[in-house]
């Protein structure tokens, strides 16, 4: 090989990496393109029936107006119950907090034990059967009689609801443990302790994050309607009261509010979803 050939050769195996590739262009075309024609295709829907006869809907822009005009100050407070949308956000997920908390306490251990012993995967599965499909809200008048406050009853409903996603994924991810890791820690004869920490919790903590994830997906669903029923500062009794004002730009931009902030949780609870998981390697 000549000289020049060499050089040519070397050349284009030094230039090839740094060419760029025509397909990413596309590739984040397509990721952008189809959530901005879904979002068109909303706002489109939206001022087609704001433009209706006799509609009391405002239309986006009106409702994009109210909106910059409702977040130049959202942390404002003018009385115990008229603050700003800030701090209706933050009440709600303050209960969100604080009833998943506690339903993680409770849930997580529970899904272990009924997952680990038969006898008590047994007995408590009837129970789960039983009130799993209860509706979240036909629990909050039993929060409002025990506990005499609204608070602590909105917080009661958001444990309720959300502890059983928590212990059945739980409880699942325990009964899937191959028995090879079973019998090896009958090998060695680990203590039970051992047994969950060095292999149950690893092997269960995908299902486990997933039953979190639904967990806060429901809790963030059932606070709105709990303090709609409740009243007070929260997210949930803002629209309620917006509804009383007649204010249908607010409602429209608390039902945003609420995506938004439900789509945060998802995102940010996926992705610590994705650190943990793992995939089995198959021989």
């Amino acid at each position: 090989m000549k000289p020049q050939q060499m050089v040519t050769l070397q050349a284009k195996a030094v230039e090839s990496p740094n060419t760029p590739d025509p397909w990413d262009w596309r590739g984040a075309i397509m990721a952008v393109l189809p959530p901005l024609m879904g979002l068109g295709l909303l706002v489109g829907i939206w001022t087609l029936v704001s433009l209706g006869t006799a509609s009391s809907i405002p239309t986006p822009l009106e409702t994009a107006k109210q909106a910059i005009e409702l977040f130049s100050d959202p942390f404002y407070r003018k009385g115990p119950n008229d603050q700003g949308v800030g701090w209706n956000v933050l009440m709600s997920l303050q209960r969100v907090a604080m009833g998943f908390g506690l339903a993680a306490a409770v849930g997580i251990p529970l899904g272990f034990v009924i997952g680990r012993f038969e006898f008590l995967g047994r007995m408590f599965n009837p129970l789960i059967s039983l009130l799993r499909p209860v509706s979240p809200l036909a629990w909050l008048p039993i929060g409002l009689l025990v506990f005499k406050g609204a608070n602590p009853a909105a917080i009661w409903t958001i444990f309720i609801c959300s502890i059983w996603p928590m212990v059945i994924n739980t409880a699942v991810g325990v009964q899937r443990v191959p028995q090879d890791y079973m019998n090896v820690a009958r090998v060695l004869n680990l203590s039970e302790w051992k047994i969950v920490t060095k292999i149950l919790f690893p092997a269960v903590l995908p299902y486990m994050l997933t039953g979190v994830r639904l967990a806060v997906g429901t809790a963030w669903l059932v606070i709105v309607a709990a303090e709609m029923l409740t009243g007070g500062v929260g997210i949930g009794f803002w629209v309620w009261d917006e509804w009383n004002n007649l204010n249908v730009k607010n409602i429209i931009i608390a039902i945003f509010v609420i995506g938004i902030v439900g789509l945060v949780l998802e995102y940010l609870l996926i992705k610590i979803a994705t650190a943990f998981t793992f995939e089995e390697v198959k021989s």
